[in-house]
């Protein structure tokens, strides 16, 4: 079996990157193959679940085609710079075209120290490379743009972070890694020409049709803009809260990237943080627009010299494509909320009568998920699901007698509608007390089963699955996970 490698960005620059091998591990042990995802890869799943593909996503083996590297980049952390991070645990073994004629990158993550580990040691533990992969095929049956998981393996090796855990290396499929610090990466160090080359890259990549505007570079701007409107519109639609929206983790194709300390909202609050390491606040569920909007600041500026003769002449430019984020993220938010609520045909004031909801939910602890899911049933007269998520079943009695008033409005049926709606409003996410119980289980016990349920479960998220009633129901007090972590 060989993996049908078509390598383009090992062909650019040798200063883009640092060209090695992964680091073998001692006894590797496959966890999960994605059989789905290796298909459409071209690769055969049962091979790739076999000794030599295992030997394959541990590092062990680099396959035939491949031409292993670390990407180089930079970032803004929490809104601090560094110049350099780059791969320090990632290698990207290369690019497949797939059956479906797209092109993504094959990353080993976990696969040992690079020239970018900045003292690090190049590793992954198990439970977090299991938790990338259930919330990333979690996001990908969502419909919304992600990294994907091809395989997991344990690698029979102890890392160390607070404690010893069992290590893992998790092959990431991705349409890109290019990212806003790859930009970044070149702009500070004044290489135009690297920007250049990179821009070129990208465009030819995800956005062909930039090439052919008038002025590519200024399109490129402004696809780049509008996928990470519609993908932070989708995050906020599933009650998704990323944890650590660094530079470096905004990617130029608008897939979601990086599932260190993310975590979904189960009562709703704009204020909603689960990363250990976000004290401030500054990636909670209400200001991920905000931040998005940063980030993609930054992107802008690393393009000025591409976009005019002088900063000066380009500044303005920048500044309008900027400028069309907000209403453009504005859009696909409220019109995601009004197909939640049943409105297939917009009205100006529908953008209150949604918001009035919001505030509702967060007076009264309402479940994000379960509210909207369960609204769906109400559209069709059916109250009494809806009315316990709140605990004030008053305050959802009163807002209800304006939405019903509305939806009498549409021309839809109510059966219609509930069908609409519980399309766009899953019953199960990933909750955060059950990705726990299933890493526990794998990492103490070495019990896959409760990762394998909980994964098919995901699988299906806006299905009714009779008898999984336990994964859509919210967590217990004594439940409850107050901080996810990054694992690095």
């Amino acid at each position: 079996m060989q993996i049908p490698f078509d390598n383009t960005y090992a062909r650019l620059p040798e200063r883009f990157f640092a060209r090695l091998d992964p680091t073998p591990v001692g006894a590797p042990r496959l966890l999960k193959v994605n059989a789905t995802l290796a298909r459409t890869l071209g690769i055969d799943p049962d091979w790739l679940a076999g000794p030599e593909g295992v030997e394959v996503l541990a590092g062990n083996r680099v396959p035939e085609g491949a031409e292993p590297l670390a990407q180089a980049y930079a970032g803004h952390q929490f809104g601090g710079f560094v110049p350099q991070l780059g791969d320090g645990r990632a290698i990207l073994l290369g690019e497949v075209v797939g059956a479906d004629g797209r092109r993504r990158d094959i990353q080993l993550k976990g696969s040992g120290r690079t020239p970018f580990s900045r003292g690090g040691d190049g590793r992954a533990a198990v439970g977090p490379v299991l938790r990338e992969y259930l919330v990333s095929e979690a996001m990908a049956a969502l419909g919304i743009p992600t990294t994907r998981t091809l395989g997991a393996v344990a690698t029979g090796e102890v890392v160390r972070r607070e404690t010893a855990l069992p290590g893992a290396v998790l092959a990431r499929v991705a349409a890109s890694h290019i990212r806003v610090g790859t930009f970044q990466f070149f702009a500070v160090r004044q290489d135009v020409e690297g920007v250049r080359v990179l821009a070129d890259h990208a465009i030819a990549r995800h956005y062909p049709a930039a090439a052919e505007a008038e002025a590519p570079y200024a399109a490129f701007l402004d696809a780049v803009i509008a996928a990470q409107a519609e993908l932070i519109a989708r995050w906020m639609l599933v009650g998704f809260i990323h944890g650590v929206m660094n530079t470096d983790n905004c990617t130029i194709s608008g897939e979601t990237i990086d599932y260190g300390p993310c975590a979904f909202m189960d009562a709703f609050h704009p204020g909603t943080v689960f990363s250990s390491i976000d004290h401030g606040g500054r990636y909670a569920w209400g200001n991920q627009p905000r931040i998005a909007m940063w980030n993609l600041t930054r992107f802008a500026e690393t393009l000025l010299p591409l976009l005019a003769g002088t900063e000066e002449e380009a500044i303005p430019g920048a500044q309008e494509a900027l400028g069309r984020f907000a209403p453009r993220f504005e859009a696909a938010w409220l019109g995601g909320l009004l197909r939640k609520l049943g409105i297939a045909a917009p009205r100006e004031s529908d953008a209150e009568l949604a918001q009035d909801l919001l505030t509702r939910m967060q007076e009264n602890e309402a479940d994000f998920t379960l509210t909207f899911r369960h609204l769906a049933d109400a559209a069709a007269d059916d109250d009494a699901a809806v009315r316990a998520q709140f605990r004030d079943p008053s305050a959802y009695d009163s807002w209800a007698e304006g939405w019903r008033a509305r939806l009498a409005e549409e021309a839809t049926t109510p059966a219609q509608r509930r069908d609409a709606m519980r399309a766009v409003s899953p019953a199960f996410i990933p909750r955060n007390h059950l990705v726990e119980q299933a890493l526990s289980a794998a990492m103490e016990r070495d019990d896959l089963g409760p990762f394998e349920e909980l994964l098919t479960v995901l699988s299906r998220p806006f299905d009714d699955q009779p008898g999984r009633e336990r994964y859509a129901t919210p967590p217990q007090p004594e439940e409850r996970v107050l901080a996810t972590f990054c694992g690095t």
